[in-house]
């Protein structure tokens, strides 16, 4: 997501700049600890309010306050969890021992792309599409005296937004002039990009289990209609009807059925609805320790429902928790490859472009049965 486009801070919408500066004075004094002692510490689950009708979209309830959001950034918080110059926040949890275990899913050797295929063309949901520029094509081409020809091209994406699937990195949203784990701002530059939580931490790649969450599958529908918000009991829901559990290291992929909804009724715009997790969603990731949140919108839901914090899954997951997103993923192929299977766990594979600098990657994340 572009957090140009999408987030205002609390600061933007004019609370006390005290209670500010103690919420995120208190996240600094919580990150120390164990995050069972954060929680310990009055991070207690956010009450939401009743979970839409199966399909239906209403805009969410404002249900929860910008002081709660404050509060749930304080606590959740993963800063100094694994050092004072740690880039890599949540995806620590992602240990040697994980990879293995994660490899050991693997059962039939049977991949599948969560990405979508490239998108050159311009609509309500992709307006900077993709531009590919052939620079030598082979239609009425020449070989040269030994028979030999060749074809090239170019391609500039805009990959943050919400048509082409990407990761976005630990510097690409901020919080009162910082990013994850406190480190300022300007540490991001036209010149150099960002000095600090780029996406080169990253160039190793990701190799872990995932859990595809199917929640329309889980509602009894085809898709869930822009704006509706899943909430932390669709989540323990899902993991009680599909007998899986979100653990410590693990990819979670939210299936909303967005695709299948564009499929059968045409692009929309964004900024009309789109639906995603509640803010309530942050503090159950946390304590399940997901260490990546990745799903076939903006993760959040829109409009937020909360006055004046547009992306706040965005914003405590990057920002906060140091929680990397996969966002725009296609999860229509995995998901009946899941059903079909009845397993909604897998070995997933991702390797983001080595850009030093970077604030996000295009990806192309493999799921593995």
């Amino acid at each position: 997501m572009k957090p140009e486009e999408r987030i205002e801070t609390a600061t933007e919408v004019n609370l006390p700049r005290r209670r500010l500066l103690q919420g995120i004075a208190a996240g600094a004094t919580l990150a120390a600890a164990p995050a069972s002692a954060a929680l310990a510490q009055g991070a207690t689950t956010a009450t939401p309010s009743a979970a839409p009708a199966a399909g239906r979209g209403p805009l969410p309830d404002a249900d929860a306050s910008t002081e709660e959001f404050i509060r749930l950034f304080a606590a959740l918080s993963n800063w100094n969890r694994w050092g004072a110059d740690d880039q890599k926040g949540a995806v620590n949890l992602i240990t040697p021992a994980k990879r293995k275990q994660a490899l050991r899913l693997v059962r039939e050797g049977e991949s599948f792309s969560m990405a979508r295929d490239a998108d050159f063309v311009a609509s309500a949901d992709n307006t900077v599409p993709i531009v590919r520029k052939m620079k030598r094509a082979g239609k009425g081409q020449e070989p040269n005296k030994f028979k030999v020809g060749g074809s090239s091209d170019t391609f500039f994406i805009d990959y943050h937004g919400y048509a082409h699937t990407h990761m976005d990195t630990l510097c690409h949203f901020l919080y009162d002039k910082k990013m994850y784990n406190g480190f300022s701002q300007d540490n991001i530059t036209e010149e150099d990009g960002a000095l600090k939580n780029s996406i080169i931490n990253f160039k190793h790649g990701i190799i872990t289990r995932g859990v595809l969450m199917d929640i329309p599958r889980y509602k009894g529908v085809d898709w869930l209609e822009p704006g509706t918000a899943i909430h932390p009991e669709d989540l323990d829901g899902w993991e009680k009807q599909a007998k899986v559990k979100l653990q410590p290291g693990d990819v979670m992929i939210v299936r909303t059925g967005r695709w299948a909804r564009r499929e059968a009724k045409g692009p929309w715009s964004v900024s009309t609805g789109l639906a995603g997790l509640h803010m309530a969603c942050a503090e159950w990731m946390h304590k399940r320790g997901v260490a990546i949140i990745g799903g076939d919108g903006a993760q959040d839901v829109l409009p937020s429902g909360i006055t004046g914090i547009s992306q706040p899954i965005h914003t405590l997951c990057i920002v906060s928790m140091g929680m990397p997103i996969f966002d725009n993923l296609d999860l229509e192929l995995i998901g009946r490859e899941a059903a079909k299977r009845k397993r909604w766990d897998f070995l997933v594979t991702a390797s983001p472009a080595a850009v030093p600098g970077g604030t996000g990657s295009v990806l192309n994340p493999i799921a593995t049965f």
